[in-house]
């Protein structure tokens, strides 16, 4: 199985697509922390911009949850907002509404009860809790060689907005392997 945890309005076909809330698409709706699935059941899970949604005193249990769903050998596929390129566009700022290009990365787009950021990772922070919660091995992917390619998610997400070209990666994506 292929589960795409925590997406939204975004769909992948030939996915298994899981969220706290529900849309047309969504298999099986409840919260990604405590996944309604069984040990060892998925070959990849792909949750962008998600981890950041829990505190930073959850996210290793969150990350052992999701290891636990994944079958060995297994890839846990995050993207999260990149708090290193965070701070590069802010201090590289001279615009005086810098503050407000940057919010939506660092507290969420608050446009419901669970859109709020409760974590910040850079990638050896990132690459520290998924050694914390078991992965044996952590590395970078690039969201343009993935079958979702396709799929414009935050992976994508670039400053300025969808200067995919000249912009700056605001999206740090770092898989695991079990």
């Amino acid at each position: 199985m292929k589960l795409h945890l925590g997406c939204g309005p975004k769909f992948i076909e030939g996915w298994k697509h899981y969220d706290a809330l529900e849309f047309p698409h969504v298999d099986i709706v409840g919260p990604v922390d405590h996944l309604q699935l069984e040990d060892c059941s998925a070959e990849i899970i792909y949750a962008s911009h998600v981890l950041e949604h829990f505190s930073r005193h959850k996210c290793v249990d969150v990350l052992k949850e999701w290891y636990r769903v994944l079958k060995p050998e297994g890839i846990l596929r995050l993207a999260v907002p990149n708090f290193e390129e965070v701070c590069k566009i802010y201090t590289n700022s001279s615009s005086a509404d810098k503050i407000e290009v940057i919010k939506g990365l660092v507290c969420g787009g608050q446009k419901d009860e669970y859109d709020y950021h409760g974590n910040i990772f850079d990638y050896l922070s990132l690459e520290s809790a998924l050694k914390s919660a078991g992965f044996k091995t952590v590395r970078s992917w690039n969201w343009q060689e993935t079958e979702h390619s396709h799929l414009d998610d935050y992976s994508q997400a670039y400053l300025p907005h969808m200067d995919k070209q000249s912009g700056n990666l605001m999206s740090l994506n770092v898989e695991g392997l079990k």
